[in-house]
């Protein structure tokens, strides 16, 4: 920290995708001229890229600000910024029910927190929600908050999908790809910083470049990322499964680089809820895409996601699931309740599902998962795999393998004398296995 300069504390939440733009956020404000700190009692100003996906991240945000204001009473603070989903959203009742918040910057517009920056410390209320088309300006070098081992790069913004629970379309506008020759650029830079991994996120992947080249380009893209010398793993999040096409299939499974791992959200399996949903898929394609993936590359990993208590969905349905998921098995799944999200179709649903319901269905299929993850661990002893070194916790180097994504999957941890440092690529045997997680034994 500079005592000579205005301090910075920084605070994201929500999504990998909100994490990106808080990196660029930070590398912005850094090359303006501006400090950070890690603690909020020496802030100058305190900036929180906030979240609101479903309720809970809307409480979190709306929390995180009224304590963050608490420190322009007992600390230096002098002005709080709030920036992404729950600005974009909520900019009106911000207003006038925060009235801590100095500055409102939304989803499209966070290549502004520098000039949002300078005009709230002139005690001047800054806003800028901006118009949901184009992209900010992403020439700025990032601050990378994860180590450098590992960075997500953001492939697209916004969706066209209108889900009829999600309210993304709305905060996030229509589905705009980055250019292909930035995005290469920006993942050269990373990889220059010490990125092993890129993690390529959107609110949908596989749909990539329909809207700049006319075609899906997601395959294109892989090929020129493997280029990169120093990059080691291309991991690829939230596919749709219906949008899954043969070209990205052959590159995942012909490209060395490319992590035999797949994030594809289904929310769902039976036709009848699939349709409330919108979803564009039926039961019997989502079977066919899962063999397809798995026949085409056998040793695939499959993650989804699921919602529970959806409106309407009925014990039956809930059975349903529960069963293609048993049937399917998964090798990672999430399981959420259903959040009632205002302006979404599906609030208006009759037939919404107690609490309860949806909490007991949660578990249920939690609970599921766990016996097939652990199978499928047990399955993995004597497999002999290359992992990432993640760090040490109690004496045992963290890894994670091709199967497993940062923060939401499992790790293998190996015990040695050698020494290892994150982001080592290291050859192991799998020795043993836990409920999600594995042991490994250095080759």
């Amino acid at each position: 920290m500079n005592e000579n300069q205005t301090n910075i504390f920084f605070v994201s939440l929500g999504c990998d995708k909100n994490l990106v733009d808080s990196e660029y956020m930070l590398g912005i404000l850094q090359s303006a001229g501006y400090s950070f700190t890690n603690t909020e009692e020496d802030a100058d100003v305190i900036v929180i890229n906030t979240c609101s996906f479903i309720d809970s991240a809307k409480e979190e945000s709306i929390n995180t600000i009224l304590e963050m204001a608490q420190w322009k009473e007992k600390g230096r603070c002098k002005a709080l910024v709030a920036t992404g989903c729950l600005a974009q959203r909520f900019a009106k009742e911000i207003k006038e029910e925060l009235p801590e918040v100095d500055a409102i910057i939304g989803t499209n517009s966070w290549d502004a927190i520098a000039q949002a920056v300078t005009e709230v410390l002139k005690k001047k209320h800054y806003e800028k929600i901006g118009e949901l088309s184009g992209m900010p300006n992403m020439a700025g070098q990032r601050i990378l908050t994860s180590g450098t081992h590992y960075a997500y790069l953001k492939i697209a913004e916004g969706c066209d999908k209108h889900c009829t629970y999600c309210v993304i379309p709305s905060i996030r506008g229509r589905y705009r790809s980055v250019e292909l020759d930035l995005l290469v650029k920006q993942a050269r830079e990373l990889v220059e910083m010490g990125v092993k991994e890129l993690l390529l996120v959107a609110q949908e992947t596989t749909l990539y470049g329909m809207d700049l080249y006319g075609k899906k380009s997601l395959h294109i893209l892989l090929q020129k990322l493997a280029e990169i010398e120093e990059l080691k793993w291309i991991r690829i999040l939230y596919c749709y499964p219906e949008e899954i096409y043969p070209e990205l299939v052959e590159e995942i499974k012909t490209n060395s680089k490319v992590c035999h791992y797949l994030d594809l959200p289904i929310q769902h399996c039976t036709d009848r809820i699939l349709k409330k949903m919108a979803r564009r898929t039926s039961k019997a394609q989502l079977v066919d895409t899962f063999t397809m993936l798995r026949s085409k590359i056998p040793d695939i990993s499959l993650r989804t996601t699921v919602i529970c208590g959806f409106p309407g969905e009925t014990t039956q349905d809930h059975n349903e699931l529960m069963q293609f998921i048993k049937e399917i098995g998964f090798d990672r799944l999430g399981a959420f309740a259903y959040s009632r999200e205002e302006g979404t179709p599906a609030a208006t649903f009759d037939n919404q599902i107690e609490e309860d319901t949806k909490q007991l269905w949660t578990r249920e299929i939690m609970e599921l998962q766990q016996e097939i993850c652990e199978a499928k661990c047990e399955e993995m002893i004597g497999k002999h795999l290359e992992v990432i070194v993640e760090g040490t916790a109690e004496n045992v180097y963290v890894c994670r393998t091709y199967k497993d994504a940062p923060d939401i999957d499992g790790y293998l941890f190996i015990e040695t004398s050698q020494v290892l440092h994150t982001g080592d690529f290291v050859k192991v045997k799998v020795a043993g296995a836990y409920e999600y997680d594995l042991i490994g034994e250095l080759e």
